[in-house]
């Protein structure tokens, strides 16, 4: 019965090449409205005065917090695995994307 249900919750998702290849991006700006949330995924680089869009990703509230649950979960899994994951490295001048306190914790 149980295999019967996962069967039946599977997704076949199709990746093509280009998707396959992936974006890297090392900085996100979130934005949001009271019926969705728009995550702006960009590459910000040392010299490069600006910086291009490399992907936007528009969704409702709902789906914006089981996204926060799903990384929560696999960040968690990621550190049992293999250690922390620090916050606190040097960041290049110009880079601060953690304005404020540095002793603040960020969640």
């Amino acid at each position: 019965m149980e295999d019967k249900q996962q069967q039946q919750n599977q997704i076949n998702i199709e990746l093509g090449e280009k998707e396959a290849e992936g974006i890297y991006s090392n900085l996100a700006i979130i934005t949001h409205s009271p019926a969705e949330f728009v995550l702006d995924f960009t590459r910000i680089l040392p010299g490069m005065p600006k910086a291009k869009l490399q992907a936007r990703i528009i969704s409702t509230p709902q789906h914006a917090k089981m996204l926060l649950r799903a990384l929560k979960d696999n960040i968690e899994k990621y550190e049992a695995r293999f250690g922390e994951i620090r916050l606190d490295m040097p960041v290049e001048p110009g880079f601060n994307m953690f304005p404020g306190n540095k002793s603040e914790k960020i969640n």
